[in-house]
């Protein structure tokens, strides 16, 4: 059966698509809202020029939403690698399998000047991570701020503040930009650690939110997997762990922290109060395959086959193992649900390195991982899988030996020589991103919503929706309360305070009217304990807790006498 979008005008009756009746008062409208807004680059679900809105094609809710990312994985970086391995007339069995595919648009936007908020049509990784993080389009090198450099909010932090539970899992160091635009709002993606000179104003140093790494730990996803252990050594130069690394820092703030396969295998619970930290190398994973030369001319000599990388980390560290990994920590019993991003990072980078076998490889061990996440979502029944990439990229397939740009061949399953060209760098340059739209595929409740042409914010809301998620974060803490263990105290002694009902926090502060600032503190599943020394002063004194992320106040008294 084909499926045809439709155009609505809103109200209070029901549309019938497809045989779903899906109440029009359900389907958001809004204004025309500028590129650099919030959902102004949607192509679904929100009013075109004519006014009216364009529906969901399935209202159905998901429990459960896993995003499975090829960075750099455009059509060409999917056919090679099937070509490869499959041949022609083959099928990748996990990125192939997903039944409903249409395309989106990757464009950035640029930031400053006469061009700023329009649109750039290459762009990077920070930039379109960001977008399907936040449904907010930005520019090349921002974590999940917008073109004014403001935060938006990301996936994980609405998914945790709804009482979700979250991961993210990569093959790159875990403060590279796919993964970092769950976690972070930076303006530029290389501020990794407290020792990155580019952080600039988002240092802790200078009052900012600090770097990549130290705002994963507090945005305290509940599984984190990758590589990037080498940021993690790293000492805080301001905040309250000031001196520690980052290491200490996490472990200090409840995460189990593991970095070799037995280690990871061991851990049976991930949840809020344990977090799991899992770094398994210093840097980037090492690829699949070992690298292929690109050569002008290469495509004209004897086709090769791609060999195994003898320093490729073990089975039970490859994209799938980590991401059954990371699902059986998520889908416990008691579980209200869960999102995990799970990226395979290199297919970009190898691609720039116009080194064929290497984003073959890539491609491969995602679509591996994209077979374990089918297998959860067809069990499960209530899970939303969606298969994508951030950026187009070089690599093509092509007729003959190009005169001028480099090339190489390969002998595929079938005994046919493949020929790739990379034609946007010279030997020993960095092959570029292309501006091309993208493959997106979904399985499970709302994946119709990909088909035909989306933009990659619409993939935003498209998870959004499918979990439900009150997206007004803020408002989650509108009943926040706080107690005091006991009202009266002793001059000096301990002042137990617990914080509750900050859902839409993940830290709180705490001030006290004799002019004391405390650390901040964790909130866990919506509590947070707080404990400090009584003024010295006998008197009545107030204790004002305010939730960081909503700005949520609220007060309790207690006196020393």
């Amino acid at each position: 059966m084909q499926i045809s979008r439709k155009t609505i005008i809103t109200g209070s009756a029901a549309l019938v698509v497809a045989g779903l009746v899906i109440p029009t008062a359900a389907i958001a409208t809004s204004l025309p809202l500028t590129l650099d807004q919030t959902g102004g680059a949607t192509r679904i679900g929100q009013t075109d020029q004519s006014g009216t809105v364009r529906s969901a094609i399935d209202g159905r809710s998901a429990k459960n939403v896993i995003l499975l990312i090829g960075d750099g994985m455009g059509d060409s970086e999917i056919t090679i690698a099937r070509d490869y391995q499959y041949g022609a007339g083959g099928r990748l069995p996990g990125i192939d399998a997903l039944p409903l595919t249409g395309q989106y648009t990757t464009y950035s936007l640029y930031k400053d000047g006469a061009l700023k908020g329009k649109p750039d049509y290459v762009p990077d990784s920070a930039a379109t991570g960001s977008a399907w993080a936040t449904g907010t389009k930005t520019y090349d090198n921002a974590i999940s701020v917008d073109i004014t450099g403001a935060p938006k909010q990301t996936l994980i932090e609405i998914a945790k503040a709804n009482g979700l539970k979250t991961g993210n899992v990569s093959t790159a160091e875990i403060e590279d930009a796919t993964p970092a635009v769950q976690i972070a709002h930076v303006a530029a993606r290389s501020c990794y650690g407290p020792d990155t000179a580019s952080c600039g104003a988002d240092a802790l140093v200078n009052g900012g939110l600090g770097s990549i790494a130290e705002q994963l730990i507090g945005t305290r996803a509940d599984v984190t997997l990758g590589g990037g252990s080498a940021t993690f050594t790293q000492t805080a130069k301001a905040g309250q762990w000031i001196g520690k690394t980052l290491f200490e820092q996490a472990k200090d703030r409840g995460y189990q922290v593991v970095g070799d396969g037995a280690s990871l295998a061991a851990v049976k619970k991930a949840d809020q109060t344990a977090p799991v930290l899992g770094l398994f190398s210093p840097g980037n994973f090492p690829t699949r395959f070992l690298p292929t030369a690109a050569t002008v001319g290469g495509a004209s000599l004897a086709p090769s086959t791609c060999q195994l990388n003898p320093e490729r980390l073990s089975k039970d560290l490859s994209l799938a193992s980590l991401t059954n990994k990371a699902v059986s920590l998520l889908s416990t019993r008691n579980s209200g649900g869960f999102f995990l991003q799970v990226e395979g990072a290199s297919i970009d980078k190898q691609d720039h390195a116009a080194n064929a076998c290497g984003q073959i490889g890539e491609t491969l061990d995602l679509d591996e991982a994209v077979q374990a996440a089918l297998a959860f979502a067809k069990k499960d029944g209530n899970t939303l899988v969606l298969v994508t990439a951030d950026h187009a990229h070089t690599s093509q397939i092509v007729d003959s030996t190009p005169p001028t740009s480099l090339s190489t061949a390969l002998t595929t399953t079938e005994g046919s020589p493949l020929k790739i060209s990379y034609g946007t760098a010279a030997a020993g340059g960095s092959q570029q991103h292309t501006g091309s739209q993208l493959r997106i595929a979904g399985y499970g409740p709302q994946a119709a919503n990909v088909v035909g042409l989306t933009d990659q914010t619409d993939t935003f809301f498209t998870m959004a929706n499918a979990l439900k998620l009150n997206r007004e974060t803020a408002s989650l803490s509108r009943r926040a309360s706080v107690s005091v263990e006991e009202s009266r105290v002793r001059p000096g002694s301990t002042v137990a305070l617990t914080a509750d009902r900050f859902d839409g926090d993940r830290q709180v502060s705490v001030a006290v009217s004799a002019g004391t600032t405390l650390p901040t503190a964790d909130v866990i599943d919506g509590r947070a304990g707080i404990r400090f020394s009584a003024p010295t002063a006998p008197g009545r004194y107030t204790a004002t807790v305010t939730g960081v992320q909503s700005g949520v106040k609220v007060t309790e008294t207690f006196t020393v006498r």
